[in-house]
């Protein structure tokens, strides 16, 4: 079988059901806390070589997305940053991919 088979009518069936979707939900705004953590973080992190690494979202401080590549690499080539940046015992966040 095809997987592929009819995807060139995908857009047009979108189309068709987009008025029968729910609304979509406004992001969670972080805590000011949150925020100035995740800042400081992806500072540290750029500081230390990871020039690549984004500034988080201003309302949920969340990373943005990291490719596959870029996420493994943070658990690899910049393990030592990542564990500098965040302290012991930190969230992995952007590991968990």
């Amino acid at each position: 079988m095809d997987k592929t088979q009819g995807l060139e009518k995908m857009p047009e069936a979108q189309k068709a059901c987009e008025d029968k979707l729910p609304p979509a939900s406004k992001p969670e705004p972080a805590s000011p806390e949150a925020l100035a953590a995740a800042q400081k973080e992806a500072a540290c992190l750029r500081a230390e070589g990871v020039t690549w690494y984004p500034e988080p979202d201003p309302v949920t401080a969340q990373i943005g997305d990291l490719t596959p590549q870029q996420q493994a690499d943070l658990r690899t080539k910049h393990i030592d940053a990542v564990a500098k940046c965040r302290g012991k015992g930190a969230s992995d966040g952007v590991l968990g991919g």
